[in-house]
């Protein structure tokens, strides 16, 4: 991490939507290491404490679903509360649906796709609005990252149809390109990171799959094929949500091993 990029989250405050495991603990580690005071959300206390021992005592946290109504809200109230102000959102709470029953569309149920887009576009839809009128109420803009998938972009039909997730993950980006539109006159900057297959409790079927290793062998070719780790996003949030990317808004940055540059398969020379 440059010296620039760390001494423009000192003192930042972010919120973490989804910030006690995976990919939004790592970063809030990497965010506090930083210097930035961090409040973190997830499901359960437990989670919840574990991550503030982890943050240390520039930290908050609050135990919440992420898709429930009044949850954003609340976190950005215990922001305002615990450090006077917020200067970025990041989220990453979603997840995959297949055992609500998402997957291919004709085998997709009504089940799944209410659950599926709950848990990850209408928590994004909450969250951003909570951050942007908390944003338009200090006057001063702020930072938005919001956590997309290349599934959004870069489909694998084989190995991970699940097209409920596929829509939300491309509406995210849409969202967020609209969001950068509209509020960029307000110095509200919105962005979205699109990691490919990555170390986190979602990825457990894929992780034990040999075939899908072969795949992603090949598919993420970067360091010598490899699911991704948490920490390979840490510092492409750390930019987009610091000043250093004060000049960037609308932008998708797929972090995926080389996914969406790859085939997935063998060379045939």
């Amino acid at each position: 991490m440059t010296d620039s990029l760390t001494d423009s989250l000192q003192g930042r405050v972010v919120l973490v939507v989804g910030g006690t495991s995976g990919l939004g603990l790592s970063a809030a580690r990497a965010l506090s290491r930083a210097g930035a005071r961090v409040v973190v959300t997830g499901r359960g206390q437990e989670k919840v404490d574990a991550a503030l021992l982890v943050l240390g005592d520039e930290s908050a946290g609050l135990a919440a679903n992420a898709a429930d109504s009044g949850s954003a809200e609340a976190a950005v109230a215990l922001t305002v509360e615990r450090f006077g102000r917020l200067d970025a959102l990041y989220h990453v709470a979603g997840g995959s649906g297949r055992s609500r029953g998402d997957g291919a569309l004709h085998e997709v149920t009504d089940e799944g796709i209410d659950y599926t887009l709950d848990l990850n576009l209408k928590s994004v839809l909450r969250s951003n609005r909570a951050a942007v009128r908390q944003f338009l109420a200090q006057g001063n803009g702020g930072a938005i990252l919001n956590m997309g998938s290349v599934l959004g972009f870069s489909p694998s039909p084989e190995f991970f149809s699940s097209h409920v997730y596929a829509a939300t993950k491309a509406a995210i980006i849409g969202l967020s390109k609209s969001l950068a539109s509209r509020y960029a006159r307000d110095d509200i900057r919105v962005n979205v990171l699109a990691p490919a297959l990555v170390e986190t409790p979602m990825s457990g079927r894929a992780a034990g799959d040999v075939a899908i290793l072969d795949f992603i062998r090949r598919k993420q070719p970067l360091d010598g094929g490899r699911i991704g780790r948490p920490d390979d996003l840490d510092a492409a949030a750390l930019f987009f949500l610091s000043d250093a990317s004060r000049f960037a808004t609308g932008q998708v940055l797929a972090v995926d091993g080389g996914w969406s540059v790859s085939e997935g398969r063998e060379p045939s020379i």
